[in-house]
């Protein structure tokens, strides 16, 4: 016998909900009735953390940070993610648990401290209860962006239903190589999915467009984590990127600690050297990906986040150049 449908959940969307395909894993169960797929997550909004974040990229964090919600669960088990605390290692239902207006009207006290936008990173699975959240914001004054900073893995459908919602696509583009992604994800069809979800999110709001302070207005920032021993893919990411859009801003990242369950995996058990690093940085300028954010490798001590902690990130200042 079905349970009934949780209070604390929207009505508009949860229609998309019953029969959950809102990633590409298709799970088809339904979360209305409590059931939770590869996910973990049922039609509730488990949240692991509100507030300002000085650390991403100059064009979204600016001077007065960008208003991240760190959303619980994910639909990948990356093995050397640096957010397993909230993604795989906690029960999502251990994290504070939102309906979409108490959702809303955080969005909407990160606006009135300041912040540039709004941030909700790893929405892939739970995208139509952030669209009603969305909608509980605008229609109560939210003004800034919104920023869906996800991990690339996203259904082109899912996507093309809240067309509208979102200002700011800022996904991964981790892998262009299924095999890596089946090791270090646990997804088969990693590459076979993300250029289509680029090409949708570029459809929807084009490159990114910046205000008169250089803040993100609109538009898409892709990001690439670059892994030791993997630069044959970064090469095939940044080559489909350059084919993609030759003026796609791209954030070419150098914060990979072996984290998690990285240990397990000798490849990867250990930090990015500098060549490995420059090699990928010089691959893109060689393509003309010239709109492109650089880090120091130091950058892997300064975002290595503990949420534990009230302010997971240490107000940690940028790293990007």
């Amino acid at each position: 016998m079905s349970k009934a449908i949780p209070a604390d959940v929207g009505a508009s969307w949860l229609i998309h909900l019953g029969c959950c395909e809102s990633c590409p894993r298709r799970c088809r169960v339904n979360r209305l009735a409590g059931e939770v797929g590869f996910c973990r997550v049922d039609a509730g909004i488990p949240v692991a953390h509100v507030g300002l974040h000085f650390g991403e990229e100059p064009p979204i964090s600016g001077t007065r940070g960008s208003g991240t919600i760190f959303l619980a669960g994910c639909n990948l088990r990356c093995v050397f993610c640096q957010n397993s605390q909230i993604s795989q290692e906690t029960p999502p239902e251990r994290f504070r648990r939102l309906a979409p207006a108490e959702l809303a009207a955080q969005m909407r006290r990160l606006q009135d401290q300041g912040a540039h936008n709004i941030n909700f990173v790893s929405p892939s699975h739970m995208v139509f209860q952030v669209a009603e959240a969305i909608e509980h914001a605008r229609q109560a004054g939210l003004v800034v962006p919104v920023v869906y900073n996800s991990n690339g893995y996203d259904s082109v459908a899912a996507l093309r239903r809240i067309r509208g919602l979102v200002d700011i696509y800022l996904p991964d583009l981790k892998y262009l190589d299924n095999a890596l992604g089946k090791r270090f994800s646990g997804v088969d069809d990693y590459a076979d999915r993300a250029p289509a979800v680029l090409r949708e999110m570029l459809d929807q709001v084009g490159c990114l467009s910046l205000d008169e302070d250089g803040i993100a207005m609109r538009g898409v920032l892709v990001r690439h984590l670059v892994l030791p021993g993997c630069t044959d893919n970064s090469r095939r990411c940044l080559d489909f990127l350059a084919r993609l859009a030759p003026n796609i801003p791209v954030s070419i990242m150098a914060q990979y600690a072996p984290r998690h369950r990285a240990g397990d995996y000798p490849q990867i058990n250990r930090r990015l050297s500098q060549d490995e690093y420059d090699q990928i940085v010089d691959h893109a300028l060689d393509l003309g990906l010239e709109n492109a954010f650089i880090q120091e490798l130091e950058a892997s001590e300064h975002y290595l986040p503990d949420f534990t902690s009230d302010d997971p990130f240490g107000n940690a200042a940028p790293d990007f150049a």
